[in-house]
């Protein structure tokens, strides 16, 4: 997918823990379009972050139980693979892992921003859609990402 640049001024996030958006947020019917859209990706199974608050959703991969490859999760290697995982609704920004050079592309186009508690380069935060155009880019993300898991945990 190519990624065009994001309109207008990046969102405020926190400087403190958890890493979250403070403004710009999604509006929560379009929220609720991504958290569906992403939670009935075919192989996802929708569960509770590990690393992330109770109001958050992760999106685990069937058959993928445990982490072969650290730098495509965002829980620690013992615990399950989570490739993503979204924030709540006061939030509506989401988390996830893709190649090191994507992440920074992502990151560069304004989509996202370097997590703030990374182990690895491929940890990233993606901004909350405003818009219907915004929404398909951050579900190619989600996508994107969740592929990379699949691909290197085989």
């Amino acid at each position: 997918m190519t990624l065009t640049p994001r309109r207008g001024p990046r969102p405020t996030t926190s400087d403190e823990g958890p890493h979250r958006q403070v403004d710009q947020r999604a509006p929560a019917p379009l929220w609720g379009e991504l958290v569906l859209a992403a939670t009935t990706i075919e192989g996802v199974r929708e569960g509770h972050s590990s690393v992330s608050p109770a109001s958050s959703r992760a999106l685990f991969l069937d058959g993928h139980e445990r982490t072969t490859n650290p730098t495509t999760s965002l829980a620690a290697p013992d615990q399950r693979l989570e490739p993503v995982h979204l924030h709540g609704v006061t939030d509506t920004s989401l988390h996830l892992c893709l190649p090191r050079e994507r992440a920074q592309e992502v990151c560069a186009a304004g989509w996202g921003e370097a997590h703030q508690y990374a182990d690895h380069s491929t940890e990233i935060m993606v901004y909350g859609p405003r818009d219907v155009d915004e929404l398909a880019v951050v579900l190619g993300l989600v996508r994107e990402s969740l592929d990379l898991a699949r691909a290197l945990n085989a």
